[in-house]
């Protein structure tokens, strides 16, 4: 079928066209086997395009010549006006007629040639640039962070000295390096949100704002509590629970906690009748890391949870070199914090 339409163009296109097509696609496959080490069988390939790139080079040359050879268009053979029979007239002049001017075929290839340069370059350049279109660097542009900035901020944060809000903590989760931080290099982040919560169970009075990033493989969630909870309280407490995962460590000079939990799923039907309601179900395994605020573990957490749909889990340092890369780049910023 395609090599249908090429023969269905004029001849002055359809071989530019071809030549471009043969030198380019030659030389790149010429470029992997030579440079890339591809091999011996990519290298016959790419020198068979640049041939028949050459044989149509020379034939583009031979209609040249052709062409230029031909005599210059004649005259037009001038039309005598016969006299009438019985009363002469006087004859006509001849009425030269205008030379046609015939397209001029080097310009025509030049032509072609140019364009399909064009469009090549444009092509190459396009397949150079990241898909995300950010600078040649590699690295993915995160997901802009979605905020609720409609709403009013809770009076706890205005409450609370030194609260942070939603877009803080999504504007410090949501960085490029945070999918080579868990492993997944290729992966961008294709959701990205940041609330202003309360903690529940406490009359709106306790902060508790919270940030995600969702990626194919893995979501991430880091959340600010400013509560009298300390981290050594909370270890206590988990060991009234299955505290088997449970494991205290230090991150950033400071108490910290590892433990795992089960999310929660829940199922509503909305009206289209593919689903129904039911219970609150057991999700996947989570894993969290719940790091003090200081050193002196005075009160208030960051929590920071890693799960996956599948019930796959990144390795606990993964959590430990998030925090460490994530939680020094919090600051205050967003609104109702001035």
């Amino acid at each position: 079928m395609l090599g249908f339409l090429v023969r269905l163009l004029p001849f002055w296109i359809r071989e530019p066209l071809i030549i471009l097509v043969g030198t380019v696609f030659g030389v790149r496959i010429l470029f992997m086997a030579l440079v890339d080490g591809e091999g011996w069988v990519p290298a016959v390939i790419g020198a068979v395009f640049l041939l028949g790139a050459a044989l149509r080079v020379r034939v583009v040359v031979h209609a040249l010549r052709a062409r230029r050879r031909r005599a210059p268009a004649t005259e037009a053979e001038l039309e005598p006006v016969t006299p009438a029979p019985v009363i002469p007239a006087p004859v006509t002049p001849a009425v030269r007629r205008p030379v046609e001017k015939k397209p001029n075929a080097f310009a025509q290839a030049s032509f072609a040639i140019g364009l399909f340069a064009v469009i090549g370059g444009a092509l190459w350049i396009e397949g150079k640039l990241p898909e995300d279109g950010t600078a040649a660097t590699g690295a993915s542009r995160p997901a802009a962070c979605r905020l609720d900035e409609d709403e009013e901020l809770p009076s706890a944060y205005r409450s609370t000295p030194g609260a942070v809000t939603g877009a803080d903590l999504c504007r410090a989760l949501n960085r490029t390096e945070l999918p080579e931080l868990l492993g997944t290099p290729a992966e961008r982040s294709v959701y990205a949100s940041g609330t202003d919560n309360t903690a529940p169970l406490t009359d709106r009075k306790v902060a508790q704002p919270e940030a995600r990033v969702e990626f194919e493989t893995y979501t991430v969630e880091l959340s600010a509590t400013y509560n009298k909870l300390t981290v050594a309280q909370y270890a206590k407490l988990t060991t009234y629970g299955d505290g088997r995962d449970a494991r205290k460590l230090t991150v950033l000079g400071r108490p910290a906690l590892l433990t795992s939990d089960h999310m929660m799923k829940i199922q509503f039907d909305l009206g289209s009748g593919e689903g129904a309601s039911g219970p609150v179900e057991q999700g996947p395994l989570a894993r969290t890391l719940t790091v003090a605020f200081d050193g002196k573990d005075r009160g208030g957490s960051y929590d920071l949870t890693v799960w996956s749909e599948s019930g796959l889990l990144p390795d606990d340092s993964a959590l430990v070199d998030i925090a460490e890369a994530v939680l020094p780049r919090i600051t205050r910023g967003a609104r109702g914090q001035d």
